[in-house]
């Protein structure tokens, strides 16, 4: 399995940044992971990973608790998170999936780090891990 994390723009604050990537790392144990910045003027995911598929977050997306979130992590998966001025407008329509991480606004440097917990979660989980109890 192979999951990869696309964030777009540079982090504020690199403290968030450092979490996320502590995760990830983490998750390494169970699949693998990368984690990158883009700039969505020079990549496109579909391009670059066109069989995998393309979870962007959106507040307007599905809400998952863990366990829901865990059963996604059945193929390769692909999520994207937006920058201070969200996703280009036309990605939102070629999604496979839209997920909300809260209904509450939190800044994306926060929202990389819940996702790249979340995501460990779900691997965690899904390996029988004692991390998740």
């Amino acid at each position: 399995m192979k999951i990869f994390l696309y964030y777009v723009g540079k982090p504020r604050d690199p403290h968030a940044n450092a979490m996320a990537e502590e995760y990830i790392r983490r998750s390494g144990r169970f699949a693998t992971c990368e984690m990158r910045e883009i700039d969505p003027r020079r990549f496109d995911p579909w391009a670059k990973r066109p069989a995998v598929s393309k979870i962007l977050l959106d507040p307007l997306g599905r809400s998952l608790d863990s366990a829901q979130f865990a059963a996604q992590f059945d193929r390769d998966l692909a999520f994207v998170v937006g920058g201070a001025d969200g996703l280009p407008g036309d990605w939102r329509s070629r999604a496979d999936a839209l997920l909300s991480l809260s209904p509450l606004t939190m800044p994306h440097e926060l929202a990389r780090v819940v996702l790249a917990e979340q995501i460990y979660r779900a691997l965690a989980t899904l390996r029988g891990h004692p991390y998740p109890r």
